[in-house]
């Protein structure tokens, strides 16, 4: 796999509703913080989107595809001089149907999904991620034109198998956003995810993906990615934010973590297949990386994260559940 499905793959976003929404008429919805990442698409219509720390609101237009990384409490609204009505209030009043297809005519509507990263360490993808991602170019939009379409007609026109087809396409959906942020963000950013936009950077990060337990050295990346060993070493730090060596560490431990949680691999094992002769050193960099000792992490004593991949449990309402992500899911949990 290339670098960014690696991460995905580690990551496991689980798609937990999928669908569409539309609304009829001029409307203003304040939505709670969430876990999890969110990506719609505007299908048709025009509306405002404020995120809480974001000085300006965002205004989408059809075609528009957007992420929400943060899980910052926001607003869509049609018109900024409106007051936000409280979704909760919204929810309440029966406004809210999660399961209500497209109706022709709406004044705007948005398709998409609802992502909760049930692996460890959201943080590696999320922390690159500003709190909006706003896919607006021309160019850009023809690129999400297929999976929008399919998505509209699956929830406009529900058959056999629509729920799982709309969880699909929304991560398809997810997946082409972060490509075109990638590819339009590149220029400046900092960070594995932006590195793989610089073809010599992402050869030496797929090389380290694809053979974690190979015995690299700052000398024979250099050599594969045809860089002098001091411009790499310099280039890779100005790009990746961190060391060649100090990326693969992390990597390693990322892997380890996986399989001590999802394995039944000795220590021994996971640790020689990264590359490690001897437990106390593996250890060491487990310890180092990860915050806890192998051991304690396959027992699941994980210390905390900043970012949480869990979904809240004060939600009673089904449909309230199902919105929790944000306003547009059609409920499919799976659990």
């Amino acid at each position: 796999m290339d670098p960014l499905s690696d991460v995905l793959s580690l990551l496991k976003p689980q798609s937990y509703g999928a669908g569409g929404f539309a609304v009829d008429g001029d409307m203003s919805i304040q939505w709670p913080k969430h876990t999890g990442i969110k990506c719609y698409a505007v299908v048709s219509g025009q509306c405002w989107l404020s995120v809480e720390g974001v000085p300006e609101p965002v205004l989408l237009k059809a075609g528009d595809c957007f992420l929400l990384p943060r899980g910052l409490p926001f607003c869509l609204t049609t018109d900024l001089s409106l007051t936000p009505m409280d979704f909760h209030t919204f929810l309440a009043e029966r406004k809210f149907e999660s399961t209500v297809p497209c109706r022709e005519g709406s004044e705007w509507y948005i398709v998409g999904g609802y992502f909760v990263l049930t692996g460890s360490h959201a943080d590696i993808l999320l922390k690159f991620l500003p709190p909006i991602v706003h896919i607006r170019k021309e160019s850009d939009k023809a690129t999400m034109r297929w999976s929008l379409e399919r998505m509209k007609e699956e929830v406009r026109n529900p058959q056999p198998g629509s729920s799982l087809m709309a969880q699909q396409l929304a991560y398809m959906m997810l997946v082409q956003a972060l490509r075109l942020h990638l590819a339009e963000g590149a220029k400046g950013g900092v960070g594995w995810l932006f590195a793989l936009a610089d073809q010599q950077m992402r050869t030496a990060i797929t090389c380290m993906h694809d053979d974690p337990g190979h015995p690299w050295t700052l000398q024979n990346l250099a050599e594969r990615v045809g860089m002098s060993r001091s411009v790499f070493a310099l280039r890779f730090k100005a790009t990746v934010g961190t060391t060649p060596m100090e990326y693969l560490t992390r990597w390693r431990m990322l892997l380890a973590g996986d399989k001590l949680k999802h394995s039944d691999d000795a220590i021994s094992v996971i640790a020689s297949s990264l590359g490690y002769e001897s437990d106390s050193a593996f250890g060491k960099a487990f310890r180092r990386i990860m915050g806890c000792s192998p051991r304690q992490h396959s027992r699941g004593s994980i210390p905390p994260t900043h970012t949480s991949s869990t979904i809240e449990t004060s939600y009673r309402d089904p449909r309230e559940l199902a919105a929790i992500g944000g306003p547009f899911e059609r409920h499919t949990n799976n659990s």
